[in-house]
């Protein structure tokens, strides 16, 4: 099975232990990824407020790349990314003005022939096969996980087209299947804060905080995400939010990927887990799933 793979900047970067980990369950998976060459930025949190027609540009010159390398399916980790890419194909289908802009832009036609997936996708059709079970080494039964979704996975439903966009559940049955405890829970797709981190701060620390205590109040032990910018913002922020409420959390951050890794047997060290804020070593061996 292969797939073309747009890792974007964020894998790249300051989530490449999300790259790591989601290579390290696609190898697992024999899945085979391929990385489009001299692929670019897709513009995500500042192109749209600066030109609409480069915005649309940027995600839809990726796709071009991606069939050119012959592949019609794309897989996008990064959901700002993915969001990205779906919006643009989505626009320039509604709006022939546009298509037009774009198409002298990028000297082509707009690529909307290429399907842009996320990994829950693709993990969630190979984990619910039967053989799936199988493959697992490390049952993570006890591990009592919150998924979460955030606001870009599933919203705007018209154009994501993903999941169930008020109570998704994609990730829980990957997560189910792993032998952990998904946890049903009311905040699986508010916003974190999202790009805000550096501009309003304290606007991030608020809906993080909120979003993380909802986990917490539902018994979680640590909470699975599939989005760079939802895992920055409830990892990095937590200690600062502790000491703005005086409520201890110290909850681990997972991206969906190292929960399957962990559950196939996977080295936590190639899992890229030494980058986590929040360690969630402790926790893992206090659930037996790595040994003390």
């Amino acid at each position: 099975m292969k797939y073309a793979y747009y890792p974007g900047c964020s894998l790249h970067s300051v989530s490449r232990d999300y790259d790591q980990s989601f290579r390290a369950v696609c190898a697992q998976l024999q899945v085979e990824l391929d990385e489009p060459k001299d692929w670019v930025c897709c513009g995500t949190s500042a192109a749209h407020s600066v030109s609409r027609e480069v915005a649309v540009a940027l995600p839809l010159y990726n796709l071009s790349l991606v069939a050119k390398a012959g592949h019609r399916e794309v897989l996008v980790p990064c959901a700002a990314c993915l969001s990205r890419f779906k919006h643009a194909q989505h626009e320039v289908g509604a709006s022939k003005k546009l298509a037009a802009e774009v198409e002298k832009a990028l000297g082509a036609p707009p690529e909307t022939g290429v399907s842009a997936l996320h990994p829950l996708q693709v993990v969630g059709e190979l984990a619910a096969k039967k053989d799936f079970p199988a493959l697992v080494k490390r049952p993570l039964a006890g591990l009592k996980v919150a998924c979460y979704y955030g606001c870009l996975l599933t919203r705007p439903p018209a154009v994501m087209r993903f999941d169930e966009p008020e109570y998704p559940m994609s990730m829980d049955r990957i997560v189910r299947r792993c032998g952990a405890t998904s946890l049903d829970w009311g905040s699986k797709t508010d916003c974190c804060g999202a790009s805000c981190a550096l501009t309003i701060p304290e606007t991030v620390q608020e809906l993080s905080g909120k979003i993380l205590e909802a986990a917490k109040q539902a018994g979680a032990d640590c909470v699975a995400v599939g989005c760079t910018l939802c895992h920055t913002n409830l990892d990095t922020r937590q200690s600062e939010i502790e000491a703005k409420t005086g409520r201890p959390l110290g909850l681990p951050i997972f991206y969906f990927t190292d929960i399957v890794g962990l559950a196939l047997g996977a080295d936590p060290a190639t899992l890229g887990l030494g980058r986590h804020l929040v360690d969630p070593t402790p926790l893992l061996r206090s659930r037996r799933v790595l040994e003390a």
